[in-house]
């Protein structure tokens, strides 16, 4: 049997990481919510509100 050999030519998608990093605090908010969380609290998660200026 033949073993891939690792190797230092990691690969980073940041986008991808930054994506499943709001996605772990989504479940994380998520399960620590005694019911669905609300759009506002979904947005405050996220970040939403720090992505948008004023008036958006």
């Amino acid at each position: 049997m033949r073993v891939a050999r690792v190797g230092g030519t990691a690969v980073q998608d940041h986008v991808a990481l930054a994506e499943i990093e709001l996605c772990g605090e989504l479940i994380i908010a998520a399960s620590a919510a005694e019911d669905r969380l609300s759009l506002e609290s979904i947005d405050e998660v996220l970040r939403v509100a720090e992505e948008r200026g004023p008036g958006d």
